[in-house]
């Protein structure tokens, strides 16, 4: 059970992780294309057409992203990309870690776009680009207003990781179905593992309840 626990924990903070990452570009990407494409096309140039096809690009992966179940893309992932691979701890990662960043994405560009325009005037009146703009200006702001959001994404895609065992890795729910499957008895191993989530989503919970006080808190 200890090993369920510690792979559960590895593969939910590594998807955070790479979730983060994509999910920054990709907001970053399409905040960009909302904010700019008007004067961009009105400038002319291929900067309008580059942003547009990244726009697109990002568009088709959040449509077939959170189009399809996440336990298909993590079979997908493990049976067929990387079928080779021995280990399904990096995979499962790396699995859930793409389909978080499509909500991540969403919620950081929900963000962005809730940032008054003055800041972007502002930065501009300090002689900022856009990008730095972003940068020193809005990211910190943003990551402000959606943390709290941000951290119930990271509950959620800890609950999430409970199907990784479809790919042969011990978490703690296949901990609790091999239990089971030795003792023949399956109440005791599977209350056990509600328990164990109940137990997470409480303590996690109970921070991000912490940290939206200190926000309110820091904002009067």
């Amino acid at each position: 059970m200890l090993t369920g626990l510690k792979n559960t924990l590895l593969i939910t903070a590594g998807a955070l992780v790479i979730g983060i990452v994509i999910g920054v570009v990709i907001a970053s990407i399409r905040s960009s294309f909302d904010k700019n494409k008007e004067s961009l096309k009105m400038r002319g140039g291929i900067g309008y057409y580059i942003l547009a096809f990244l726009n697109f690009i990002c568009k088709i992966y959040l449509t077939i992203i959170r189009g399809t179940p996440v336990v298909v893309q993590l079979m997908i992932a493990y049976f067929i990309v990387f079928v080779s691979a021995k280990d399904g701890v990096p995979v499962g990662m790396l699995a859930f870690g793409i389909n978080s960043g499509a909500y991540v994405a969403e919620i950081f560009r929900a963000g962005i776009m809730s940032i008054d325009n003055g800041q972007f005037e502002a930065g501009r009146s300090l002689g900022f680009n856009y990008f730095q703009t972003m940068r020193y200006i809005v990211v910190p702001q943003m990551f402000k207003s959606v943390l709290p959001t941000l951290c119930n994404e990271f509950i959620a895609l800890l609950k999430e990781t409970s199907v990784v065992g479809y790919v042969g890795v011990i978490d703690i729910t296949k901990a609790g179905n091999v239990i089971a499957g030795v003792t023949y008895s399956y109440y005791i191993p599977l209350l056990t593992v509600a328990a164990i989530y109940l137990v997470m989503v409480m303590i996690l919970s109970y921070f991000v309840g912490k940290l939206e006080k200190r926000l309110r808190k820091n904002e009067r």
